[in-house]
């Protein structure tokens, strides 16, 4: 897997699946004039791509998650006051959380997908926020907090799967890597994928 994500290497220890996790090194800055779903599926591909390049004949798993709420990418904050300005963007609207991901094998892309889920919070209160971003919670998210964390208190509804907010839609990950392997893809002590909570 190429990413250092926590969220996603829970998800696939969780589903079961074997894994090694090599940090891929390459940035996640937005180009101008890209959408939120090309960001994602474009660094999602690059992860792939770099970190298969360096591990011969290996099947990686690039992955990219990103907010979009008014039209505007809310990508990691870069500090506490931008954690709460991101907050203050979510409080009380709709926005959807877009996860790109590509399995690619010695540099050759194999498969990839994005799946979307849109989540509405409740009306934040300014001492909610900064209880937040006080937790230092929201630093490494994209959007600025994490729906497994503190947040799932924010979130009055979600319409698509729950662990694509959290970084990886497992169910669509096992069936790309069923169809790229044309069997049942590798598994660990886990014995195969867990029932998702939804």
């Amino acid at each position: 897997m190429a990413s250092q994500s926590p969220r996603r290497r829970q998800l696939l220890e969780q589903a079961g699946i074997a894994f090694e996790t090599v940090v891929s090194g390459v940035p996640e800055e937005r180009i101008v004039g890209e959408s939120a779903g090309e960001h994602a599926a474009r660094a999602a591909l690059s992860k792939a791509r770099a970190v298969s390049m360096r591990r011969p004949n290996a099947l990686v798993l690039g992955a990219d998650t990103v907010v979009e709420c008014e039209g505007e990418l809310l990508g990691k904050p870069r500090d506490a006051q931008d954690a709460r300005r991101m907050l203050l963007c979510l409080s009380g609207r709709r926005h959807t959380v877009i996860t790109a991901f590509a399995l690619a094998r010695n540099g050759r892309l194999l498969d990839a997908r994005q799946v979307e889920s849109r989540v509405r919070f409740r009306t934040l209160a300014p001492a909610q926020i900064e209880r937040y971003v006080m937790s230092a919670e929201p630093f490494d998210k994209a959007g600025a907090y994490g729906i497994q964390g503190e947040a799932r208190s924010f979130v009055a509804e979600i319409d698509g799967p729950v662990d694509n907010v959290m970084g990886l839609p497992v169910e669509a990950v096992m069936s790309a890597l069923g169809r790229v392997s044309n069997r049942r893809p590798p598994t660990g002590r886990g014995g195969g994928p867990r029932a998702r909570k939804g």
